[in-house]
């Protein structure tokens, strides 16, 4: 287990990475930094970080290196020359990626002597260092538990499992999530808003209701991994009735339809699949079908 306080290298110093070397040095961190532009460095040297000249000088101050840049490519555009220097150390990527890149990097990472660990950071900057802000990180559990205690200046940090690829994949996932729950919210919003309703006065009580939305999915989870759904909630074809409420009023209204329209369309082929007395958890049956078809 490392101790706290240990040294941490970051590169890449945009907005998500200036906020990561902020929170590693408010907990105590020795913080060294690095970035392509170097006058972004400055802010966090008035706060006790070291800037680093180069990436070389970066990598070979601290034991754990911490990567946050635009991208993958960019990624090895620092790193490719310096691969070298990596020997013995801990490299944690928090670069957004997909799960092949990550398995890439992981094995690049081998090839040089180094320990990998991919991250994904399930906030934006304000929120990094908050123990309530989670990090996903998949890779070997012993390189996790070894920069544990450093990993959790930055957040509450949840360690996957040891393919390299699951924390991108959750990324991905979770964003999905994200933004469909976001873009409902705000059909809803403009739903109620054309009678006159505040988004400040809908909010609250869309927020009560998504607490009830949880519990659902932790109803229909074991449903998911038996496949086996029973309709004693509400059903598949109880579903395509209401939404057919929803469909009417957003028309009346002169609220753009799309997303409902997608969601009535997915239930009727979930419906068409043999599942209209199944509980709503069957539509990924039908989210499945395009992977069973490969």
């Amino acid at each position: 287990m490392q101790t706290e306080g240990a040294a941490v290298t970051v590169l890449g110093l945009g907005s998500m990475g200036s906020a990561l070397a902020t929170a590693l040095s408010a907990k105590g961190h020795a913080t060294t930094v690095w970035n392509r532009s170097p006058h972004k460095a400055e802010a966090l040297t008035e706060h006790g970080a070291v800037a680093a000249a180069t990436p070389a000088e970066a990598v070979a101050a601290s034991p754990l290196v911490i990567a946050c840049v635009l991208d993958c490519p960019a990624l090895h555009t620092i790193l490719d020359p310096v691969a070298d220097t990596l020997a013995g150390k801990t490299l944690v990527n928090l670069t957004s990626g997909s799960p092949e890149q990550a398995a890439e990097t992981a094995a690049w990472a081998r090839e040089h002597g180094a320990d990998y660990l991919d991250g994904a950071i399930m906030t934006t900057p304000p929120g990094v260092g908050s123990p309530e802000m989670m990090f996903l990180y998949s890779g070997p559990r012993t390189v996790f538990d070894t920069h544990r205690t450093t990993l959790a200046a930055l957040g509450d940090p949840l360690h996957l499992g040891t393919d390299p690829g699951l924390a991108s994949l959750y990324d991905a996932a979770l964003l999905g999530l994200m933004w469909a729950a976001l873009t409902g919210w705000l059909h809803g919003t403009a739903l109620v808003g054309a009678e006159g309703t505040r988004a400040a006065d809908f909010t609250p009580v869309a927020v009560r209701w998504l607490g009830a939305v949880s519990g659902f999915l932790t109803t229909y989870a074991p449903q998911v991994d038996a496949g086996h759904y029973p309709g004693d909630d509400a059903t598949v074809d109880v579903q395509i009735a209401a939404i057919d409420h929803l469909l009417h009023a957003a028309a009346a209204r002169g609220i753009d339809n799309a997303l409902p329209a997608l969601l009535k369309t997915t239930m009727e082929r979930t419906r068409a699949a043999g599942h209209g007395s199944s509980s709503y958890a069957s539509v990924i049956e039908v989210l499945k079908s395009a992977a069973d078809a490969r």
